[in-house]
């Protein structure tokens, strides 16, 4: 993931002390940068201790960040002391910048609340963000109303917040493609082009013909070799007979040149059943090493699923899966969480490539080589699906976090058993909106950052399910 950089603003109110903004610049811009963050800021040179206390700081300070706005990801606004929350607000608004604001406080020290070691930055964060609010400035709040920023809060307060400046960037220019048809079958992965191109993602379609032709003309045996030597080192690899692995590979070498063409980030395939009377494989592995190589795909021409592993991507920096909420397991708050096997290969403990064991029963094992097996790393993973809302005409989503337990269930494919504190609420309410039976997962803990840049800063609206 590319360096981070924040827009730092210093506040500052003249009759506060003028020593503890030089010295809380000093400190937050130091922590920042440990934490490998660039900073943006102005220095002593361009204003009164590099802060912005005045209109003319706040013009300086605009005119810093519109010439960095390539560059910033983020404006964080700081409180050494109480702070002049006009100019604050004015720096922000007259800089153009449409990027996440979070806004910070330096605590006060008990014990010196005299006039030489005063803050009122506690009083101060609610004025600037009262400005803030009449600027229509959205912004983003620390854990505490008060944090240093040697504490362990602030830290992970700059991580979460992080997290929300790469969704909400993430999201400025998408493209996700659809390569085939959905599945006459498959209603339930319906969604409006048009609801997501107003939000700024587009959908390239490719119909499965063009691929297929493609595939024909693919001569290239010393790319195909090496992309097989490549699977084998990432898979076990023991009864996917040769042939089945060539067309695997031209299949993929065909889709990942259309993808670098048309600059997609993110796919939807049709996985059945034409793949597997035309070529006799499944893309189930191709569509594991896009995902592991954060190109999130997802089967089923689910363009809605592709975009919530693209946006759990962004939020973690770590690979996404798409799985079913299949069946219910030995607690009400415990589900198997399954598919043919397509999860990136590091989401597995390990994973063998195989035959696809649903899909082989209609088209027969030989006809469906392709599919991963393995079961899901225990730890802590969140959930997150987006869909539209077509008779409304928004996008909405649900979003949470549960655990993925150590117990192996007996099935097959790739599965993992997940813990979700009252599950039966959630699946009562993904019923209840109509929402789809995939959803993506990804093994972190970024649910709060999710529902923070897409119902903050992007206005979709989010249901986080805490248990």
């Amino acid at each position: 993931m590319k360096k981070m950089c924040f827009g730092l603003i210093v506040g500052n109110r003249d009759f506060f002390p003028d020593s503890l903004v030089a010295s809380g610049r000093e400190r937050i811009m130091k922590r920042l940068e440990e934490m490998g963050f660039e900073v943006i800021c102005l220095s002593p040179a361009d204003t009164k201790l590099g802060a912005v206390e005045t209109f003319s700081d706040a013009r300086k300070c605009a005119k810093l960040f519109a010439e960095n706005a390539s560059k910033i990801d983020g404006i964080i606004v700081t409180l050494p002391n109480f702070g002049d929350e006009k100019s604050i607000a004015q720096a922000i608004k007259m800089s153009d910048l449409n990027v996440p604001v979070l806004v910070h406080a330096f605590n006060d020290d008990p014990e010196k609340l005299d006039l030489a070691n005063r803050r009122d930055s506690f009083c101060g964060k609610i004025s600037v963000c009262n400005n803030l609010r009449q600027f229509g400035i959205p912004f983003s709040l620390t854990s505490k109303h008060t944090e240093d920023v040697d504490s362990a809060f602030f830290e992970q307060d700059i991580k979460w917040f992080a997290s929300v400046c790469n969704i909400v960037k993430s999201l400025r220019r998408v493209r996700i493609g659809a390569v085939g048809a959905r599945p006459n079958a498959f209603n339930t992965v319906r969604f409006s082009e048009k609801l997501l191109e107003a939000t700024g993602v587009s959908v390239e379609t490719l119909d499965m013909s063009e691929i297929l032709f493609r595939i024909q003309q693919m001569k290239d045996q010393e790319k195909i070799d090496q992309w097989i030597e490549d699977v084998k080192k990432k898979y076990l690899v023991r009864m996917v007979p040769r042939e089945a692995l060539e067309t695997m590979a031209r299949f993929s070498l065909v889709l990942e040149e259309w993808i670098e063409e048309n600059q997609i980030d993110a796919v939807a395939i049709q996985c059945w059943t034409i793949l597997e009377k035309q070529l006799h494989i499944t893309p189930c592995a191709v569509m594991s090493l896009l995902s592991e190589r954060l190109k999130p795909s997802a089967c089923e021409v689910d363009v809605m699923g592709a975009l919530s592993m693209y946006i759990l991507q962004a939020a973690s920096g770590k690979p996404s899966a798409i799985v079913d909420w299949n069946n219910n397991y030995t607690s009400d708050d415990e589900t198997i969480l399954f598919h043919c096997g397509n999860f990136p290969v590091s989401i597995y403990e390990t994973a063998e490539i195989k035959f696809a064991d649903v899909i082989g029963t209609t088209v027969g094992s030989e006809n469906a080589y392709g599919a991963c097996a393995g079961k899901i790393k225990s730890g802590p993973f969140t959930f997150f699906r987006l869909s539209s809302n077509d008779p409304e005409g928004k996008l909405i989503g649900y979003v949470g976090e549960g655990e993925i337990l150590p117990e192996d269930p007996k099935t097959f494919g790739s599965r993992g058993i997940a813990r979700v504190e009252k599950l039966q609420e959630l699946m009562n309410y993904i019923c209840s909106n109509g929402f789809e039976h995939h959803v993506a997962i990804n093994l972190s803990r970024t649910a709060k950052a999710i529902k923070e840049a897409l119902e903050k800063y992007k206005g979709i609206e989010i249901y986080w399910h805490r248990g």
